[in-house]
């Protein structure tokens, strides 16, 4: 439960910068998966 709790308090704290957070995020998942896929290409 406290766990919890603090994932809520930083995401209060942060709320401006939480899109920022979730693109960056996304943009490394892309990569990951991008070069999870490159050996198969050559």
């Amino acid at each position: 439960m406290t766990m919890l709790r603090t994932v809520k308090a930083i995401a209060k704290r942060s709320q401006d910068t939480i899109l920022q957070d979730a693109v960056g995020m996304a943009a490394l998942v892309v990569i990951l998966v991008a070069g999870l896929h490159i050996p198969s290409f050559v």
